[in-house]
């Protein structure tokens, strides 16, 4: 069996929460893993160590998502440690680097607004059209949006904008990847327990509290409640899903 044999994921944001748990679901179906993270090196380090315990190989590399001009080193990188593999390619993308911002929209300032488009639409456009020369034919790509896509909540109206965008863009990926075999698709999950946004919803029992009141399945959700169904949506049982949105939020205001 050749190196190229073995799939092989790059995840952004992976050090962490939803991208770390995805991480590790890939890992534990046989998949390699590269992702990136931005300030949390011992983070970092320790999924590669837990990834390299399942017998997978595993790199961290460091990256600010939201800045465009770090790209093409951050490619090259990614090219270079593809062929320490014995690789040249990739089989999935999962764009899950993102940051938040709670604001009103009467005082949310033009540099907010700019670093979270830079972040979660500009960066993700970018980032994917620079890493699909490394993209596999018959590969998968999912964007990780929000509910609040959906469904609107005072004070994220920058962040959920940007993952309305992410959205639309994901069904223009699907549609003009199509050719090469591509899969693109959104997963959108709800309020998850993790440290995002500072930890609000994991910390906060009052948060944690509304959000179950918010929830058909009646509390807010893990990052285990999320990873998996990345994992399984980049898997071939699922080659046929393209251009979706699939909401993962345990029925947040039905």
């Amino acid at each position: 069996m050749s190196n190229e044999s073995y799939k092989t994921a790059m995840i952004s944001g992976g050090s962490r929460g939803l991208g770390r748990n995805t991480a590790v679901n890939l890992a534990r179906r046989g998949v390699d893993i590269l992702f990136t993270y931005h300030s949390h090196a011992a983070e970092a380090q320790s999924l590669v160590r837990e990834a390299e315990a399942m017998g997978r190989k595993a790199a961290a590399f460091p990256l600010d998502a939201g800045n465009i001009r770090l790209f093409d080193r951050f490619v090259d990188d990614v090219r270079n440690t593809l062929r320490s593999w014995g690789r040249e390619r990739f089989d999935y993308l999962v764009n899950n680097a993102g940051t938040s911002l709670h604001k009103p929209f009467d005082q949310t300032t033009e540099a907010e607004f700019d670093q979270i488009v830079n972040v979660h639409f500009k960066g993700v456009y970018f980032l994917t059209q620079k890493l699909l020369p490394l993209i596999r034919d018959g590969g998968r790509i999912v964007n990780i949006s929000s509910g609040l896509a959906r469904f609107s909540m005072p004070g994220t109206s920058a962040y959920g904008a940007a993952k309305g965008a992410i959205e639309v863009f994901t069904r223009y990926l699907a549609k003009e990847l199509g050719p090469r075999g591509i899969t693109a698709n959104v997963v959108a999950p709800g309020a998850i327990q993790t440290d995002f946004s500072g930890g609000i919803v994991r910390d906060n029992p009052e948060i944690n509290k509304r959000v179950a009141e918010m929830t058909a399945l009646g509390r807010a959700g893990v990052p285990d409640d999320v990873g998996p169904i990345i994992a399984a949506l980049l898997s071939d049982d699922n080659r046929w899903v393209n251009g979706q949105r699939i909401e993962v939020s345990g029925g947040m205001s039905l």
